[in-house]
């Protein structure tokens, strides 16, 4: 179900199957902070730089043809953090969406957001309302952004909604099913790509940290040692190899097994 992936190699784009690239790659971007303490400098020297990846990597998927790139920006516990580096972070969507919107639209990439956003300050919303309006007429790649979400309250939001229909007796409980309930998800605007093909997360941790936590169940996982403002286009062909070396049953056999 998961590698880890050492950066000791590159495959060249050329040797990937263009035909199996995955339509949906989520990311969890972690390593800022170490990637800054490596070289003596503030922690948001990291996420400052760690911007400019995104950067990279959105091009490099839109070229590879991927229909979906959500990127974990700022889960519900990062509020834990010190305050300047929350207060930075609200900041970067305005800095970042800024210069890069006319990129953006360049390259054909609709903006999404999925999150507890009313929650974000004032100037953080606008910039992410503005950035989704300005992109809105683009019609390749889904750029979306996880912003102030949680994997697990998600998923209690979807139920409580489902309830309150039940409540007011719009649905009953046998109409509950796995597909009304990934109806309610925040990525249920984003069919038919709403679950992961592929899950990278860089800096060499192993777990999933409360993200897309119903989406994820039959996604391929690539863990990589990389810090993610190293990240890079060989990095990004490095895990969609792997993941192309993958016999993905969901739960079944393909037709050699039986």
């Amino acid at each position: 179900m998961f590698t880890k992936i050492f950066k000791n190699g590159t495959v060249p784009e050329t040797q990937l199957d263009m035909q199996n690239i995955p339509a949906h790659i989520a990311i969890i971007m972690d390593g800022n902070g170490r990637w800054a303490k490596k070289r003596h400098m503030p922690r948001v020297a990291g996420h400052k730089q760690g911007m400019e990846t995104v950067k990279t990597i959105t091009k490099a998927a839109s070229d590879l043809g991927v229909k979906v790139l959500t990127l974990y920006a700022f889960s519900t516990e990062n509020w834990k953090r010190p305050e300047g580096e929350v207060k930075y972070l609200m900041d970067l969507p305005e800095k970042f969406f800024n210069k890069f919107v006319p990129e953006l639209i360049e390259n054909n990439v609709r903006v999404k957001v999925m999150g507890y956003t009313e929650q974000l300050p004032a100037s953080t919303q606008k910039a992410v309302l503005d950035a989704i309006e300005q992109t809105k007429h683009c019609t390749g790649m889904v750029l979306n952004f996880a912003l102030n979400y949680g994997g697990r309250a998600e998923i209690v939001t979807a139920v409580t909604n489902l309830v309150q229909k039940a409540n007011e007796g719009q649905l009953a409980a046998q109409e509950v099913s796995e597909e009304l309930l990934s109806q309610h998800m925040m990525t249920a605007d984003l069919a038919p790509y709403t679950d992961p093909d592929l899950l990278i997360r860089t800096s060499g941790e192993e777990r999933i940290s409360n993200f897309l936590l119903w989406q994820l169940a039959y996604s391929e996982m690539v863990f990589m040692d990389i810090l993610w403002p190293d990240f890079d286009q060989v990095a990004l062909q490095e895990a969609i190899k792997s993941y192309q070396a993958r016999n993905r049953r969901f739960g079944g056999l393909k037709e050699e097994e039986e």
